[in-house]
């Protein structure tokens, strides 16, 4: 499609979407339509859409007032509401009753739930039904286009079992276009020795995963001569992932064997149902934007504080509207993420296609893990620039940075310190300088201390096989003194603080949910 005719059909589906979905089948935008004096029949342009308010986490978030918040954003019609659909008598009386009625539980029924991870604040489910299952796997589809991926190919799937956006793409993504593939549900099922047998035995050609654990695993592999010659893509999703993780993971492949390896990675947020991806890159070349899918959802570039809809080509922060889904719908929905590049609908120089694309690097600031800009004794960081600050360095394998006060005192300064573990025959003090370089030249501020690790010390510290996602930078500072958004007691006492000085029990995403 040209962008004008993208837009033609983004605007068409959005006029029904609006009219014949989301007014009369939503509580909550039912409920804001009516107290803002908004008419459905008004929104026809891509420009009317900005007159619906912004939603966010905070809008789905439960309460001590509202447990059950979120189900207000299901798409809930009545028996009554659909038998006065236009046509539902009609085709009931061409083709039958029951038909009609698993046409109708095809779309509107749940069957499947995922939910977002809980760093920030309490897990917020978001249901699909059938038809939000077959998005899931045209979106999934694309993404195994834009791979290369044939039938012939073998996917092993590394995400963990869980009510997560990235195992269940990938899984109806390998349904939508015939490919095999084998989920393992990461290291917390299999563990890290289990995984490499099934890798062997599986042979698989793409691997897709979260990069720290595919980190750790490759690196295990290596280490233990382990052969992967049939390898020639590495997927990533769930974490973002630096050009320094994208070589080592390469040439961790090569030393078990494979040859010539492509990445590409997605962008994937639980709210859209959805994950957009890169096209596959050789190592050392840049990666041409996370490329959109404007039949299925309209995305905006916005500015973070006056919310004015950016022109092509500005970074700001990503919304998000579908325009096919069903189940849980939010509109305009702030991610909370940062694209630097913006929007851009030029043809992608890569792949040719035609469809809009992200540009730059995204970051997160919804959670303290990654947000913009925070003091850290006395020097303002980007936190953003920290994530994948040693991703590049040879010398160094897997890494996290833990801030913490002095004695645990909240009236102390902060502490920087780094663990991390080395390459072999790397001196430990020819790198300890090298590091304390690089922080001051990069950060403009140096580790208080810097510890060195066995991988299996870091794999510990990552939380391999026990979390979702295992984190880069920990904040072991005293709660009180955290400069995060506000969260309940209940998110925070659920924090999780897993090196050894302060243990928590991970939260139950199942028992949150439920």
């Amino acid at each position: 499609m040209t962008p004008a005719a993208a837009r033609a059909l983004q605007e068409s589906r959005l006029r029904h979407f609006i009219r014949r979905q989301v007014y009369p089948y939503s509580l909550h935008y039912r409920r804001l339509f009516d107290e803002r004096g908004i008419d459905p029949a008004c929104i026809r342009t891509l420009e009317d859409l900005q007159r619906i308010p912004f939603s966010s986490k905070e809008d789905l978030t439960a309460t001590a007032g509202n447990p059950q918040k979120s189900r207000e954003f299901v798409l809930q019609p009545s028996p009554e509401a659909l038998r006065r659909r236009p046509g539902t008598v009609l085709r009931a009386l061409l083709t039958g009753p029951a038909r009609v009625r698993r046409a109708l539980e095809y779309e509107y029924r749940p069957l499947l739930l995922t939910s977002t991870t809980g760093r920030s604040a309490d897990p917020v489910p978001f249901l699909y039904t059938g038809r939000d299952l077959d998005n899931l796997r045209t979106a999934g589809g694309r993404v195994i286009d834009l791979g290369n991926c044939t039938g012939e190919d073998r996917i092993l799937n590394l995400f963990p079992y869980a009510p997560h956006l990235a195992y269940w793409l990938t899984h109806y993504a390998a349904h939508a276009r015939n490919v095999f593939s084998v989920g393992t549900g990461g290291g917390k099922v299999l563990g890290t020795a289990g995984n490499l047998d099934l890798l062997e035995k599986v042979r698989p050609t793409i691997l897709v995963g979260m990069p720290t654990f595919l980190y750790h695993l490759l690196h295990q592999g290596a280490a233990e001569q382990r052969r992967l010659d049939s390898l020639r893509c590495i997927v990533f999703g769930g974490e973002k992932v630096a050009p320094g993780t994208r070589g080592k993971l390469a040439r961790m492949a090569a030393e078990m064997g494979s040859g010539p390896v492509t990445t590409l990675a997605t962008y994937g947020f639980t709210e859209a149902k959805l994950a957009f991806p890169e096209c596959a890159v050789p190592l050392g070349e840049t990666p041409a934007g996370y490329h959109l899918w404007p039949d299925l959802g309209i995305v905006e570039i916005i500015d973070p504080e006056s919310g004015e809809v950016q022109p092509e080509g500005h970074g700001g922060e990503i919304v998000f509207t579908p325009l096919r889904a069903r189940g849980s719908v939010v509109l305009r929905y702030r991610t909370g993420d940062l694209c630097e590049g913006g929007l851009v609908h030029e043809p992608c120089p890569r792949c040719g296609r035609n469809v809009p694309r992200l540009l730059g690097r995204i970051s997160r600031v919804s959670s303290i893990h990654s947000m913009q800009l925070h003091k850290l004794k006395g020097t303002l960081v980007d936190f953003n620039q920290l994530e994948h600050l040693l991703d590049g360095v040879d010398d160094v394998g897997s890494w996290q940075l833990e801030l913490r006060k002095i004695d645990d005192d909240p009236m102390e300064l902060d502490e920087l310190v780094l663990h991390a573990s080395l390459a072999p025959a790397a001196d430990p003090r020819h790198v300890r300088r090298l590091l304390v370089k690089h922080f001051q030249r990069t950060a403009e501020v140096r580790p208080n201390e810097i510890q060195f690790h066995t991988e299996s010390g870091m794999r510990r510290l990552h939380g391999v096989g026990t979390v979702l996602k295992e984190e880069r930078i920990v904040d072991n500072r005293p709660k009180a003194e955290r400069r995060q958004p506000a969260r309940s007691q209940r998110s925070r006492e659920r924090a999780p603080l897993r090196h050894p000085r302060h243990r928590r029990r991970e939260p139950n995403l199942h028992s949150s949910i439920q």
